[in-house]
């Protein structure tokens, strides 16, 4: 008894690791039709059922698919995958490599780029890896301004605490001549 009411809290975690239809999705056995259901990205499940053997994700809005979503179907026959707005940048590397190990690349001539403009309507299964990762490198450089924007405050920052430490020691420098002096006095005047 005690071992099922410590199992039961894992239950909730159940439809994380089972893989179920995809919700508004029809699902048999081995096929699922997500034809025309509005699906994005997010909208797609961890993973699909292992006895898929055909998947219709035609005409949603699907702009990638997650890294490795098709990996573990062994009996997978068939991704129905046009009319779809694929954007061909690094997100879609994933899609473009699970393409090319598929035997007959004809039933993947519809999968086209909807964008970046310069790869527009252009087969995804034919693109090179270069071309793809062209498109990925406006981030390198954006990540790479900002880390140095990040290095110039950080330096900046630096410098102001360098130039405080060093008017604080000559302040010091003087309040300690001064003190030094005052007491100098007094032990003259003192002696005196």
């Amino acid at each position: 008894m005690n071992r099922g009411i410590l199992f039961l809290p894992f239950l909730g975690f159940l439809p994380l690791v089972i893989p179920t239809c995809p919700l508004r999705c029809k699902c048999a056995t081995n096929i699922i039709d997500c034809t025309s259901k509005g699906l994005t990205v997010t909208k797609l499940p961890v993973a699909f059922r292992p006895s898929a053997e055909i998947i219709n994700l035609a005409y949603n809005s699907l702009t990638s698919i997650p890294s490795g979503l098709f990996d573990n179907l062994k009996n997978l026959q068939i991704v129905y995958l046009q009319g779809n707005p694929w954007e061909c940048n690094c997100d879609i590397l994933y899609l473009r490599s699970w393409l090319q190990w598929q035997q007959n690349r004809t039933f993947y001539r519809d999968v086209r780029c909807a964008s970046p403009a310069h790869l527009q309507d252009r087969i995804i299964a034919y693109l090179t890896e270069d071309e793809i990762i062209s498109t990925c490198q406006h981030w390198y450089c954006m990540l790479a301004l900002l880390s140095q924007l990040f290095l110039l405050i950080f330096l900046l920052v630096q410098a102001i605490l360098v130039i405080f430490i060093i008017c604080y020691l000559r302040r010091f420098r003087r309040m300690t001549a001064k003190t030094w002096s005052t007491s100098q006095d007094l032990h003259q005047h003192a002696d005196t």
